[in-house]
């Protein structure tokens, strides 16, 4: 007999048939009551024993994280809850878990000590909820661009570039770490490099992603990145993943308007697909903010944070029309800003984007033309000569979740521009040549997906929304 879902079985009306079930305890009550999960669902089904029935010492491995196989009549619940029960006739334990040293207890648990137990804590309903919004949003990412003409496209993980010029990399190499061969200078001689050159983990699959968009129009990554950023913040991960989205013939308005309706119908699909989960994930987050000072809880549930993104038209504002909001604004005149907002071309903080969309505009907004000092040297120069075509998507919560641009496509700017930031040419011939052969005006941006998770199930730390997350002085697992 196949064994359906748990989540099938919940939501059938055919009772007073025989079911088998698979799944893990996750508690044994009154030695009569098992609620058994398998994952596809945040819901339990309770299956009920008659212990006079069943030999002691097998009812004695049916403990939290024991993994069993129920066999019975299903039949409607005489409890609360849920509709239907399977009275249980055989049990088959799979693998017991002993409950004194299986550390998943049915008991909270902190975040901290569920991060050391990260190839077990995906057995809590926390952390089952926020990986299957997780997997629902992949999915919905790639359906999106596949149903609006796009072309996947995997970027080289291991790559010579560093696109955002920030330095932050993993090396990548062959060399003996304790004997380098050296050059006559004394440097590290990487011609004997396996690559024969230096290189190191990817930062982004941008550069690589407008190389495919000038010949196929539309494409799209979806991969790992990784840096090197000496940072245990909330909101920093060494390996993360990547959405860059690439489109020849895009400007910056064509831009915006694609990352808009990628947004809203990305989170629309987790409305739509993940309600049990997001809303357990709701009350978590409410039960939270009980524990938090007034000042610092959100102003809005999860699911109506979501809504306010899915149904509202972002507004879009210069950065220079931003900075004088920012600038004349209250928390900036009375000193609340950490970071004070007094002359034009200051990088905005989190703490700026969320006012802006929280409190002024009480909208998700797009910032676009940023000031060219605080931008990368891909990003077109505007007629002024000191913004570019940057833009940012904010959000509430969490302030920018993308960033973008339309690319600088001609050759002589973009020239100047690596040559002021002191990039050498022959590092990026490739991607100079793009504009000596058919070029055209581009655009494209980035997302974050952790950021993403993050702001779809109101955690709070970045490292709760990725199964292994990778930070300083932690590669465990």
């Amino acid at each position: 007999m196949k064994a359906p879902s748990v989540k099938e079985l919940l939501s059938t009306n055919a009772t007073s048939q025989e079911v088998v079930i698979n799944g893990w305890v996750k508690t044994f009550r009154s030695n009569r009551f098992i609620a058994l999960n398998d994952g596809s669902t945040i819901h339990n089904i309770q299956c009920v024993v008659d212990f006079e029935n069943f030999d002691e010492q097998l009812l004695k491995q049916v403990n939290t994280g024991s993994a069993l196989k129920v066999t019975g009549n299903l039949i409607p619940s005489q409890g609360r809850g849920q509709s239907v029960e399977i009275q249980v006739k055989e049990i088959f334990v799979h693998g017991d878990a002993d409950p004194e040293v299986y550390p998943i207890q049915p008991k909270k648990h902190s975040m901290e000590f569920l991060r050391e137990q990260a190839h077990l804590r995906i057995r809590t309903n926390t952390f089952a909820a926020i990986m299957r919004v997780r997997s629902a949003l992949s999915f919905a990412i790639h359906q999106y661009f596949q149903q609006n003409g796009f072309h996947y496209f995997h970027a080289p993980i291991v790559t010579g570039s560093d696109a955002e010029g920030a330095g932050e990399t993993f090396r990548v190499t062959t060399l003996d770490a304790t004997k380098p061969p050296l050059t006559e200078e004394g440097d590290v001689n990487y011609k004997e490099d396996f690559f024969g050159k230096e290189t190191n983990l990817t930062v982004s699959g941008q550069l690589e992603a407008e190389a495919y968009a000038m010949a196929l129009g539309k494409v799209y990554t979806f991969g790992p990145t990784f840096r090197a950023e000496n940072s245990n913040t909330t909101r920093h991960l060494a390996e993360f993943w990547m959405i860059e989205p690439e489109v020849a013939f895009n400007d910056l308005n064509d831009n915006m308007d694609l990352a808009e309706d990628f947004m809203q119908n990305v989170i629309k699909y987790a409305l739509e697909n993940c309600v049990d989960d997001l809303a357990f994930l709701e009350k978590r987050l409410l039960e939270e903010e009980k524990t938090k000072p007034q000042a610092e809880r959100s102003e809005m549930a999860l699911i109506e944070k979501l809504k306010f993104v899915s149904s509202n038209t972002f507004k879009r504002v210069s950065y220079t029309e931003a900075f004088e909001i920012l600038r004349n604004s209250k928390p900036n005149k009375k000193k609340k800003f950490k970071y004070p907002i007094n002359e034009w071309g200051a990088d905005l903080q989190s703490e700026h984007e969320r006012f802006l969309v929280e409190k002024h505009f009480k909208c998700p907004v797009i910032l676009f033309d940023y000031p060219a000092k605080i931008k990368a040297f891909y990003m077109r120069l505007n007629e002024d000569g000191k913004t570019v075509r940057a833009m940012d998507i904010l959000f509430p919560g969490i302030g920018e979740i993308v960033g973008g641009s339309q690319r600088e496509e001609r050759l002589d700017v973009l020239k100047e521009k690596m040559k002021v930031l002191g990039i050498p040419e022959e590092e990026l011939w490739w991607y100079l040549d793009l504009r000596k052969f058919g070029t055209a005006e581009h655009s494209g941006f980035g997302l974050g997906f952790e950021r993403l998770v993050l702001f779809a199930t109101g955690m709070g730390n970045i490292r709760d929304v990725i199964p292994f997350p990778r930070t300083p002085q932690n590669a465990e697992f």
